[in-house]
Protein backbone atom coordinates (compact mmCIF):
# COMPACT_ATOMS: atom_id res chain seq x y z
CA UNK A 1 0.00 0.00 0.00
CA UNK A 2 1.38 3.45 -1.27
CA UNK A 3 1.71 6.01 1.92
CA UNK A 4 -0.63 8.73 1.35
CA UNK A 5 1.14 12.21 -0.40
CA UNK A 6 0.06 15.28 1.11
CA UNK A 7 -1.19 18.37 -0.86
CA UNK A 8 2.64 20.38 -2.03
CA UNK A 9 2.86 23.78 -1.10
CA UNK A 10 0.63 26.46 -2.46
CA UNK A 11 1.67 28.33 -5.66
CA UNK A 12 -0.40 30.99 -6.93
CA UNK A 13 -1.40 30.65 -10.86
CA UNK A 14 -2.26 34.06 -12.35
CA UNK A 15 -3.36 32.47 -15.18
CA UNK A 16 -5.66 29.59 -13.79
CA UNK A 17 -5.97 31.86 -9.79
CA UNK A 18 -7.34 28.90 -7.27
CA UNK A 19 -7.54 29.35 -3.41
CA UNK A 20 -5.18 26.61 -1.75
CA UNK A 21 -6.85 23.31 -0.65
CA UNK A 22 -7.91 22.75 2.37
CA UNK A 23 -4.49 21.38 3.34
CA UNK A 24 -2.55 23.69 2.10
CA UNK A 25 -4.58 26.57 3.97
CA UNK A 26 -4.19 24.93 7.34
CA UNK A 27 -0.60 24.53 6.72
CA UNK A 28 -0.29 28.26 6.35
CA UNK A 29 0.32 31.39 8.76
CA UNK A 30 -1.74 33.89 8.93
CA UNK A 31 0.42 36.25 7.01
CA UNK A 32 0.97 33.71 4.53
CA UNK A 33 -3.08 33.68 4.82
CA UNK A 34 -3.44 37.05 3.98
CA UNK A 35 -1.11 36.98 1.13
CA UNK A 36 -3.07 34.15 -0.55
CA UNK A 37 -6.35 36.06 -0.04
CA UNK A 38 -4.49 39.40 -2.16
CA UNK A 39 -3.08 37.52 -4.08
CA UNK A 40 -6.66 36.13 -5.69
CA UNK A 41 -8.05 38.40 -8.68
CA UNK A 42 -11.01 40.53 -7.35
CA UNK A 43 -11.78 41.06 -11.27
CA UNK A 44 -11.96 38.64 -13.46
CA UNK A 45 -12.91 37.61 -17.29
CA UNK A 46 -16.62 37.34 -18.15
CA UNK A 47 -17.36 33.79 -19.26
CA UNK A 48 -19.45 35.00 -21.57
CA UNK A 49 -20.70 38.00 -23.44
CA UNK A 50 -22.70 40.40 -21.58
CA UNK A 51 -26.48 39.90 -21.56
CA UNK A 52 -28.34 43.16 -21.79
CA UNK A 53 -30.69 44.68 -19.35
CA UNK A 54 -33.01 42.11 -19.13
CA UNK A 55 -30.16 39.88 -17.52
CA UNK A 56 -29.08 43.14 -15.34
CA UNK A 57 -32.38 44.43 -14.09
CA UNK A 58 -33.64 41.17 -12.56
CA UNK A 59 -30.44 40.72 -10.63
CA UNK A 60 -30.47 44.38 -9.66
CA UNK A 61 -33.94 44.25 -8.20
CA UNK A 62 -33.19 40.59 -6.42
CA UNK A 63 -30.38 42.00 -4.50
CA UNK A 64 -32.28 45.24 -3.38
CA UNK A 65 -34.93 43.56 -2.25
CA UNK A 66 -33.43 40.67 -0.18
CA UNK A 67 -30.86 43.47 1.52
CA UNK A 68 -33.78 45.75 2.53
CA UNK A 69 -35.97 42.93 3.65
CA UNK A 70 -32.89 41.48 5.48
CA UNK A 71 -31.97 45.00 7.51
CA UNK A 72 -35.60 45.86 8.40
CA UNK A 73 -35.44 42.24 9.77
CA UNK A 74 -31.93 43.20 11.62
CA UNK A 75 -30.96 39.44 10.28
CA UNK A 76 -26.90 39.41 9.20
CA UNK A 77 -26.81 38.15 5.84
CA UNK A 78 -24.24 39.23 3.25
CA UNK A 79 -25.21 39.05 -0.45
CA UNK A 80 -23.85 40.18 -3.67
CA UNK A 81 -23.81 39.84 -7.47
CA UNK A 82 -21.20 38.26 -9.67
CA UNK A 83 -18.79 38.16 -6.99
CA UNK A 84 -16.16 36.16 -7.35
CA UNK A 85 -15.74 33.11 -5.08
CA UNK A 86 -13.02 30.57 -4.39
CA UNK A 87 -13.29 27.29 -2.51
CA UNK A 88 -10.51 25.43 -1.18
CA UNK A 89 -8.61 24.20 -4.46
CA UNK A 90 -11.50 24.69 -7.14
CA UNK A 91 -11.78 27.13 -10.05
CA UNK A 92 -13.22 30.27 -9.43
CA UNK A 93 -16.74 31.02 -10.26
CA UNK A 94 -19.41 34.25 -9.81
CA UNK A 95 -22.93 33.54 -9.50
CA UNK A 96 -25.17 36.42 -10.53
CA UNK A 97 -26.74 36.26 -7.10
CA UNK A 98 -25.37 34.70 -3.57
CA UNK A 99 -26.38 35.22 0.24
CA UNK A 100 -24.42 33.79 2.92
CA UNK A 101 -26.42 33.99 6.40
CA UNK A 102 -25.27 34.85 9.75
CA UNK A 103 -22.51 37.02 8.40
CA UNK A 104 -21.23 40.92 8.77
CA UNK A 105 -22.89 42.32 5.47
CA UNK A 106 -19.64 44.24 5.17
CA UNK A 107 -18.25 45.02 1.36
CA UNK A 108 -16.17 42.38 0.11
CA UNK A 109 -14.43 42.31 -3.49
CA UNK A 110 -14.10 38.38 -3.67
CA UNK A 111 -15.29 35.38 -1.59
CA UNK A 112 -12.84 33.32 0.33
CA UNK A 113 -14.49 30.38 1.72
CA UNK A 114 -11.01 29.43 3.74
CA UNK A 115 -10.82 32.33 4.71
CA UNK A 116 -14.69 33.08 5.42
CA UNK A 117 -15.12 29.93 7.15
CA UNK A 118 -17.69 29.12 5.28
CA UNK A 119 -18.91 28.55 1.78
CA UNK A 120 -22.34 30.42 0.33
CA UNK A 121 -25.76 29.23 1.74
CA UNK A 122 -27.57 30.05 -1.87
CA UNK A 123 -26.81 30.89 -5.29
CA UNK A 124 -28.97 31.88 -7.91
CA UNK A 125 -28.30 32.44 -12.02
CA UNK A 126 -30.09 34.24 -14.47
CA UNK A 127 -30.15 32.70 -17.97
CA UNK A 128 -31.14 33.89 -20.98
CA UNK A 129 -28.97 33.79 -24.47
CA UNK A 130 -25.87 32.88 -21.80
CA UNK A 131 -24.26 29.27 -21.71
CA UNK A 132 -27.79 27.51 -20.48
CA UNK A 133 -25.30 23.87 -19.81
CA UNK A 134 -23.12 25.99 -17.59
CA UNK A 135 -26.51 27.13 -15.43
CA UNK A 136 -28.55 24.39 -16.04
CA UNK A 137 -26.43 21.19 -15.75
CA UNK A 138 -22.89 21.97 -14.88
CA UNK A 139 -23.70 24.14 -11.99
CA UNK A 140 -26.09 21.62 -10.55
CA UNK A 141 -23.41 19.00 -10.14
CA UNK A 142 -20.96 21.69 -8.96
CA UNK A 143 -22.85 23.57 -6.61
CA UNK A 144 -24.50 20.11 -5.33
CA UNK A 145 -20.15 18.60 -4.80
CA UNK A 146 -19.70 22.22 -3.07
CA UNK A 147 -22.10 21.71 -0.41
CA UNK A 148 -24.53 24.97 -1.15
CA UNK A 149 -27.89 24.22 0.41
CA UNK A 150 -29.82 25.79 -2.50
CA UNK A 151 -29.61 26.72 -6.19
CA UNK A 152 -32.21 28.60 -8.59
CA UNK A 153 -32.20 29.30 -12.05
CA UNK A 154 -34.33 31.82 -12.98
CA UNK A 155 -34.86 30.71 -17.13
CA UNK A 156 -36.23 34.19 -18.50
CA UNK A 157 -36.65 32.00 -22.02
CA UNK A 158 -39.01 30.19 -20.61
CA UNK A 159 -40.42 32.38 -17.77
CA UNK A 160 -39.63 29.65 -15.01
CA UNK A 161 -37.73 29.24 -12.13
CA UNK A 162 -35.85 25.69 -11.25
CA UNK A 163 -35.12 25.34 -7.74
CA UNK A 164 -32.60 22.69 -6.39
CA UNK A 165 -31.94 21.52 -2.60
CA UNK A 166 -29.52 19.80 -1.38
CA UNK A 167 -29.72 16.47 -0.30
CA UNK A 168 -27.82 15.48 3.32
CA UNK A 169 -27.82 11.97 2.71
CA UNK A 170 -26.82 11.69 -0.85
CA UNK A 171 -24.74 15.02 -1.21
CA UNK A 172 -26.49 15.79 -4.38
CA UNK A 173 -29.47 18.30 -5.72
CA UNK A 174 -33.14 17.18 -5.28
CA UNK A 175 -35.84 19.56 -7.27
CA UNK A 176 -37.51 21.93 -5.48
CA UNK A 177 -41.27 21.55 -6.29
CA UNK A 178 -43.37 24.62 -6.73
CA UNK A 179 -46.56 24.95 -4.67
CA UNK A 180 -49.31 27.58 -6.12
CA UNK A 181 -46.51 28.54 -8.95
CA UNK A 182 -43.99 29.49 -5.63
CA UNK A 183 -40.87 28.17 -4.87
CA UNK A 184 -40.31 27.88 -1.32
CA UNK A 185 -36.24 28.96 0.05
CA UNK A 186 -35.77 27.45 3.06
CA UNK A 187 -32.25 29.70 3.22
CA UNK A 188 -34.03 32.54 2.92
CA UNK A 189 -37.73 31.92 4.64
CA UNK A 190 -39.05 33.45 1.72
CA UNK A 191 -40.77 32.08 -1.39
CA UNK A 192 -39.87 32.45 -4.88
CA UNK A 193 -42.09 33.63 -8.19
CA UNK A 194 -41.31 34.75 -11.91
CA UNK A 195 -43.05 38.05 -12.32
CA UNK A 196 -42.48 40.20 -15.50
CA UNK A 197 -39.22 39.03 -16.21
CA UNK A 198 -38.17 38.49 -13.08
CA UNK A 199 -37.84 36.88 -9.80
CA UNK A 200 -40.16 37.93 -7.19
CA UNK A 201 -39.48 37.47 -3.30
CA UNK A 202 -42.77 36.53 -0.83
CA UNK A 203 -42.65 36.84 2.57
CA UNK A 204 -45.88 34.88 3.18
CA UNK A 205 -48.67 36.67 1.18
CA UNK A 206 -46.66 40.43 0.59
CA UNK A 207 -43.94 40.78 -1.88
CA UNK A 208 -40.66 42.52 -0.75
CA UNK A 209 -40.82 45.60 -1.94
CA UNK A 210 -38.07 46.65 -4.83
CA UNK A 211 -36.28 50.18 -4.63
CA UNK A 212 -38.78 51.89 -7.23
CA UNK A 213 -41.32 50.57 -4.96
CA UNK A 214 -40.10 51.77 -1.66
CA UNK A 215 -39.46 55.20 -3.04
CA UNK A 216 -42.74 55.52 -4.62
CA UNK A 217 -43.82 54.32 -1.52
CA UNK A 218 -41.67 57.00 0.87
CA UNK A 219 -42.75 59.74 -1.35
CA UNK A 220 -45.92 58.76 -1.32
CA UNK A 221 -45.83 59.50 2.80
CA UNK A 222 -43.80 62.46 2.71
CA UNK A 223 -46.92 64.00 0.37
CA UNK A 224 -49.63 62.66 2.26
CA UNK A 225 -47.30 63.83 5.71
CA UNK A 226 -46.79 67.47 3.49
CA UNK A 227 -50.45 67.72 3.10
CA UNK A 228 -51.18 67.33 7.00
CA UNK A 229 -48.77 70.01 7.46
CA UNK A 230 -50.78 72.09 5.15
CA UNK A 231 -54.21 71.36 6.57
CA UNK A 232 -53.13 72.10 10.12
CA UNK A 233 -51.23 75.10 9.03
CA UNK A 234 -54.34 76.28 7.29
CA UNK A 235 -56.47 75.41 10.56
CA UNK A 236 -54.00 76.95 12.89
CA UNK A 237 -54.27 79.93 10.90
CA UNK A 238 -58.02 79.79 10.60
CA UNK A 239 -58.16 79.97 14.54
CA UNK A 240 -55.50 82.49 14.82
CA UNK A 241 -57.76 84.74 12.78
CA UNK A 242 -60.90 83.53 14.68
CA UNK A 243 -58.56 84.35 17.77
CA UNK A 244 -57.63 88.33 16.41
CA UNK A 245 -61.11 88.56 15.78
CA UNK A 246 -62.32 87.75 19.40
CA UNK A 247 -59.82 89.76 20.94
CA UNK A 248 -60.50 92.83 18.48
CA UNK A 249 -64.28 92.02 19.76
CA UNK A 250 -63.27 91.82 23.60
CA UNK A 251 -61.01 95.64 22.78
CA UNK A 252 -63.64 97.15 21.30
CA UNK A 253 -66.28 96.07 23.87
CA UNK A 254 -63.79 97.37 26.81
CA UNK A 255 -63.49 100.32 24.67
CA UNK A 256 -67.46 100.84 25.13
CA UNK A 257 -67.34 100.11 28.39
CA UNK A 258 -64.78 102.14 29.49
CA UNK A 259 -66.51 104.76 27.69
CA UNK A 260 -69.88 103.92 29.19
CA UNK A 261 -68.48 104.52 32.72
CA UNK A 262 -66.28 107.79 31.91
CA UNK A 263 -70.01 108.96 30.57
CA UNK A 264 -71.88 107.83 33.81
CA UNK A 265 -69.27 109.27 35.77
CA UNK A 266 -69.88 112.72 34.00
CA UNK A 267 -73.66 112.19 34.66
CA UNK A 268 -72.57 111.87 38.65
CA UNK A 269 -70.81 114.59 38.35
CA UNK A 270 -73.26 116.49 36.97
CA UNK A 271 -76.22 115.64 39.07
CA UNK A 272 -74.07 116.66 42.33
CA UNK A 273 -73.51 119.91 40.61
CA UNK A 274 -77.19 120.02 40.40
CA UNK A 275 -78.41 119.21 43.82
CA UNK A 276 -75.97 121.80 45.20
CA UNK A 277 -76.97 124.62 42.61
Amino acid sequence: MLPEVSDPAYVFDPNDPRAPTAEQWAALDREGRARVVAQLPSELPREGAPEGDAHRVPKERATQALGEFFRRAGRRVYLSAELPIYYPGERWFAPDLIAVLDVEPTPRDKWVVGDEGKGLDLALEITLHGDRKKDLTDNVERYARLGIPEYFVLDLLRSRIIGFRLDGSTKSYAPIVPQAGRWASRVLGLDLVVETGRVRFYAGSAPLLEADELIAGLSTMVDDLVAKEEALGAALEREQLRASAAEERARAEAQRARAAEMELAALRVEVERLRKS
